[in-house]
């Protein structure tokens, strides 16, 4: 193997997890938010000369390289995509996103244009979309300043045909060599499945973002291959997988990192035997839970993108504006933190890059729990001096306390919100589920005892590579493509399904083509089912996984049907047998490189010799600061315990441990964090 490259860009630092040689090398860059193809090559850059490599050879040896990032994400919160014009169904236009309370619509409603066309129910052409008519409309949009046009129409994913013959006759007008061509969606290929209107939500929000992470992605591809790179670049899909840019779209990229970030938290628990857990995100923008139950990972059906409900499943990740960045300001003589972020630039004050608002970084850094000469393992210097003037100016100086006073106040109120945020989660996920807690994100070990505190958990683990997490996580990724088809169904203990034999060979043979094209011989390939089904009589959906020999096996339908009757009773969501098979999946997967966890013998020497000095740290009101230890991550090992209060600082995190806590070290590498009984 020659290297594996893994990155992760947030919205305030890019990440990259390096292998090379069987050595690990770490990376945290600034974000560059006006081109993120700058901090992706930096990142690379970084990481060639951690192993003293040339970037050209480092690129030219790599296996492979996955790239998640927030584009998607950034782009629906700034309002900054692409203009569309939406073709749809007659009499269905109020369907459209064409409405938002706070913030401008996706869709703007002077962009949306009916269409004199029918599908039944059953999938009929009743009537075909008039050829001058549907050129016209498109015409009009496209004068109106339409950067790409959406197909919507309703009963499109029982049959796509009318769909399809639009997107024909725009083409035949304007062919894709022209300069005004412009793109064109169609919302069957988006989703299959039934929801009309989360169905046009999906199109709408993948045609929004498309065009950003087009001229992203390619331009980051075209500069690895003047680099020497010679294979694809691969992005992380939020089902799981990584794809090449060619196979991605747009809505798949959405939550990328943070799903990554979730199935590494699935890969810990699994070296320790964890059926149940939650992975806690904090980075400098945003505060990202997910959850394993039962050794599945948290997914949504029916996720809400923004704001949005759409039909794409995606593994589910909820997220709260709070991170080192979240700004903190005085509004009718109360505080507030968040959920505003200052991002990488201006960034938070003790930054120095123009930053004027307090954040949560700036009050890490007053209390005394970041060290202003060691932030990034020394690469980055903070102003106290600046963050003390801003804290007192904006804060301390409105409430009439001290800046001390004030930086505690702002932790406290974002650990409390995390908190809770933290312990709505435990409260759902049931009495009888005891979840380990996850702990990654450059933020997260600073806050993460106080968090799970609040939330009543008191068990975390926080691995060597928790700052750069996400980048990590997917370092353990496949190769992989999900299909999706229609069914409507019944499917019991007896009946047969009409179709299915030819739903999956049609699936078969699109994922044996796309795995080609990833460059995999079908003997690698291997497939698995995903079975969205419902109660005959109504209620939600509800996701199985079968092996994709599954139909041929009767008694093995039997079995999971009745599994699921007896699950699905349990949620009340079904109250007779029999279930309705909604939409057939299928899930081709390719092994890619992997990093592989190695265990570390015990240390034979004193916990003491970790110690690199101590630090002034502000804990209450009243109190005076308190001298605490000051640990270096590097040099504890397996069987070192510590007790809190306490500080152990690695090149890219600080991990604060407070009074009545207490940290032990495992022969992985992991610091497991408990509160005293």
């Amino acid at each position: 193997m020659g290297c594996t490259i893994d990155i992760d860009t947030g919205g305030t630092f890019t990440d990259g997890f390096f292998v090379f040689g069987g050595q690990v090398a770490t990376v945290k860059v600034q974000t560059t938010p006006h081109d993120l193809t700058v901090c992706f090559l930096e990142c690379i850059k970084a990481g060639a000369k951690s192993f003293g490599a040339p970037v050209e050879d480092f690129l030219y040896q790599a296996d492979i390289i996955r790239f998640s990032n927030t584009i998607g994400t950034n782009t629906i919160i700034q309002r900054d995509g692409s203009k569309i014009g939406l073709l749809m169904t007659a009499g269905r236009e109020a369907l459209a996103p064409t409405r938002c309370d706070e913030a401008s619509p996706l869709v703007a409603p002077d962009m949306v244009v009916g269409i004199d066309e029918s599908v039944s129910p059953t999938g009929d052409v009743v009537r075909a979309p008039d050829l001058q008519i549907t050129l016209s409309a498109a015409q009009n949009l496209i004068d109106q300043g339409a950067r790409c046009l959406l197909v919507c129409f309703a009963n499109s994913e029982f049959n796509p045909s009318n769909e399809r013959l639009v997107r024909q006759i725009i083409k035949s007008e304007y062919p894709r060599d022209f300069l005004g061509s412009v793109p064109v969606f169609l919302s069957s290929d988006i989703s299959r499945r039934s929801g009309e209107e989360e169905r046009i939500n999906a199109a709408v929000l993948n045609a929004y973002i498309h065009a950003k992470l087009v001229r992203l992605l390619y331009k980051a591809g075209e500069e690895l291959r003047r680099r020497l790179y010679q294979k694809s670049l691969f992005i992380v899909h939020n089902n799981g997988a990584v794809a090449r840019v060619a196979k991605t779209r747009a809505i798949n990229t959405y939550h990328s990192g943070p799903v990554a970030g979730l199935l590494g938290a699935k890969l810990v628990g699994s070296l320790y035997g964890v059926n149940d857990l939650i992975s806690m995100d904090m980075g400098g923008t945003s505060f990202d839970l997910g959850y394993v139950r039962h050794g599945q990972a948290s997914y949504a059906l029916t996720p809400s993108v923004e704001g949005l409900n759409v039909n794409v499943p995606m593994l589910a990740i909820r997220a709260i504006g709070a991170g080192g960045g979240s700004i903190a300001s005085v509004r009718n003589g109360e505080l507030r933190v968040g959920p505003q972020s200052a991002g990488a630039l201006p960034g938070p004050v003790c930054f120095d890059l123009g930053g004027t608002e307090p954040t949560v970084a700036d009050a890490d850094l007053i209390l005394g729990i970041l060290d202003p000469g060691y932030f990034l393992g020394g690469t980055m210097k903070l102003s106290l001096e600046k963050a003390r003037h801003a804290m007192s100016d904006k804060i301390a100086g409105p409430l009439g306390i001290t800046v001390e006073e004030a930086a505690l106040l702002i932790k406290q109120q974002v650990d409390q919100a995390m908190g809770q945020e933290l312990k709505r989660l435990t409260d759902e996920l049931g009495a009888d589920v005891n979840p380990l807690l996850v702990v990654y994100g450059g933020a997260g070990p600073a806050h993460c005892c106080d968090i799970a505190r609040i939330s009543g958990l008191n068990k975390l683990v926080v691995t060597p590579f928790s700052a750069v997490f996400s980048a990590y996580s997917s370092s353990s990724m496949d190769v992989g493509h999900l299909y999706y088809r229609r069914v409507d169904q019944l499917l019991d203990r007896t009946s047969a399904l009409k179709n299915v034999t030819d739903l999956l060979a049609d699936m078969k043979q699109e994922a044996d083509r796309d795995m080609r094209g990833e460059g995999f011989s079908l003997d690698q390939v291997t497939y698995e089912l995903e079975l969205l089904v419902r109660g005959k009589n109504g209620g939600p959906e509800a996701k199985l996984v079968a092996g994709a020999n599954l139909f041929e096996d009767a008694a093995g339908v039997q079995e999971l049907v009745a599994q699921a009757e007896a699950d699905m009773s349990q949620k009340e969501s079904s109250s007779s047998s029999g279930l309705v098979l909604g939409t057939l999946g299928l899930l081709a997967k390719a092994p890619a490189p992997h990093y592989e966890v190695t265990s570390a013998p015990e240390v034979t020497y004193p916990v003491e010799k970790a110690q690199k000095g101590q630090r002034a740290v502000y804990f209450a009101v009243g109190e005076p600061v308190r001298e605490v230890p000051v640990y270096d991550r590097s040099r504890l090992g397996n069987g070192h315990i510590i007790n809190g209060p306490s500080i152990v600082e690695s090149d890219h995190t600080t991990v604060f441990l407070p009074l009545g806590w207490k940290l032990s070290v495992d022969r992985l590498s992991n610091l497991f964090l408990e509160e005293a009984k």
